[in-house]
């Protein structure tokens, strides 16, 4: 069959996915700081840090041939920038800047440490056989709120591409230069901190394709970045309606966010586009579910209802297409 009739991968099936990380060849380290970490499980660094990035283009997220992860990440402590390799059965960690000692702090619960995978039942038998053929699977916990924050709300009702691109141009452009020595042409780079985003021009908001509407939201919650980031130490419902305080975040937004920052195995994406329809086509063949059967049928995994959704999108089971791919649109050009 002609590639062109191929399944495209929708924004839900992207973000929920893995990176592809290359088996790794041996390299020498040369980091200021350094961890070896021996997780007690199997450890897939790809599925598990795959929905921290936004794109292949992100700025805060490269996977090199020497089988490396590196993310650049804004920290309490300063920009940072972390490398993870899975060596054999440990992890071994390099990092630099003035956050690089929060970074490895926060490196077991990052991959997975908080995570518990064995309070998990499947109910189905896609999940279970999903389940069985993705041990590696830990869900994240970032334990930073903006760095997930501010990218869902770009995603909020637009393409992929869109929030991508504009993700891709903004911290380029008003962040700043991924400290370490950083895989050669990445142009890795920090996201800005909350005054940066503050200072970003009502133009340039326009020039990355983000309407006001949005751009609104990003500058509201970088005015209380404070509080909000006190919501990764919060159990998730409580850290979501922290967030939800804010206008402009709603369920969809803040369940993305806590989703990594807090490593939230309960708290399912409501108001998705694609999502409803592909748990129920995988789970009862009915893909035209709505949220309220989605939750309907994710019950049986109260607790674990992210995980189970994870696993089913993990599964590859989603419907063909059948509406017009979501249209772009290029608000730079208005």
């Amino acid at each position: 069959m002609s590639s062109r009739f191929a399944p495209r991968p929708t924004r839900t099936t992207v973000r929920w996915g893995e990176a592809a990380v290359p088996s790794g060849v041996p390299r020498q380290a040369t980091a200021a700081l350094t961890r070896t970490w021996q997780p007690p499980y199997p450890l897939d660094l790809g599925l598990t840090l795959g929905p921290l990035r936004r794109g292949p283009g992100d700025p805060t997220f490269r996977t090199t041939p020497d089988g490396s992860v590196w993310r650049a990440s804004r920290t309490p402590l300063g920009p940072g920038t972390l490398r993870v390799a899975a060596r054999g059965d440990s992890v071994e960690a390099e990092a630099w800047g003035p956050g690089a000692a929060w970074l490895l702090d926060g490196l077991p619960a990052l991959l997975g440490a908080t995570d518990d995978p064995a309070l998990f039942t499947p109910r189905h038998r896609l999940v279970a056989v999903t389940a069985h053929r993705r041990p590696g699977l830990r869900l994240l916990r970032t334990g930073l709120v903006l760095e997930s924050l501010i990218p869902s709300i770009l995603e909020q009702k637009i393409t992929t591409e869109e929030a991508y691109r504009a993700w891709r141009l903004l911290v380029r452009k008003y962040g700043e230069p991924a400290p370490g020595p950083t895989p050669a042409q990445a142009r890795m780079h920090v996201m800005p901190d909350p005054r940066g985003w503050a200072m970003i021009p009502s133009w340039e908001w326009h020039k990355a394709g983000v309407d006001n509407k949005r751009s609104s939201t990003i500058l509201r919650a970088v005015a209380r970045a404070g509080r909000l980031e006190e919501a990764a130490s919060m159990e998730p419902p409580q850290a979501r309606t922290r967030l939800e305080l804010i206008p402009g975040i709603g369920p969809w937004t803040s369940a993305e966010t806590v989703q990594r920052s807090n490593g939230a195995p309960d708290e399912v994406t409501v108001g998705d586009v694609h999502l409803p329809g592909i748990i129920g086509h995988a789970l009862a063949d009915n893909r035209d579910a709505n949220d309220e059967d989605m939750l309907a049928l994710l019950a049986p995994y109260e607790g674990q209802r992210h995980r189970a959704a994870r696993l089913v999108l993990l599964s590859g089971r989603t419907p063909p297409r059948r509406d017009p791919k979501m249209r772009k649109t290029n608000i730079a050009l208005w």
